[in-house]
C-alpha cells in the first residue's frame, strides 16, 4: 500500500466513528475531518460509506442525531453517541486491541 490513504479493513469503520464521537456530538464532516486529522491524513472516508455507516449505527440504538447549524451557518444533522453506543464503543475497542495485538505478534521477529 503505497498509496497516501488506506482503505478501512471490514467492520473499522464504525469504531473509528464511535471513538471520534466519544468526544461529543458533531455531524458528518466534521467526523470525516477528525478522523483525518488524527490518523495523520492516512485514512480517509468516501460520503457515502460515512452516511451509511451513521444510519447502520442510528438504527441499531449507538446513535442519536438531531438537526442544528455547522459552523459555516449550513443546517447539518449532529450524531452523538448513546448509552448503548458507548457499551458497544468500550466492547469495539477491546475487540480491535486485541485483534491488532495478534497481527502485531505475527509481524514481529519469531525468537526461537
Amino acid at each position: 500500500m503505497t498509496e497516501p490513504t488506506r482503505q478501512l479493513l471490514r467492520g473499522t469503520l464504525h469504531v473509528l466513528i464511535l471513538q471520534t464521537l466519544a468526544g461529543g456530538a458533531l455531524h458528518g464532516y466534521a467526523i470525516v475531518a477528525e478522523i483525518v486529522e488524527r490518523s495523520g491524513g492516512l485514512l480517509s472516508i468516501e460520503d457515502g460509506a460515512l452516511y451509511q455507516a451513521l444510519h447502520r449505527m442510528q438504527e441499531r440504538g449507538w446513535l442519536d442525531s438531531q438537526w442544528g447549524h455547522a459552523e459555516n451557518g449550513k443546517r447539518a444533522r449532529f450524531y452523538r453517541l448513546t448509552t448503548e453506543g458507548r457499551r458497544r464503543l468500550k466492547l469495539e475497542t477491546e475487540s480491535w486491541k486485541a485483534y491488532a495485538a495478534a497481527v502485531f505478534a505475527v509481524l514481529s521477529p519469531a525468537t526461537r
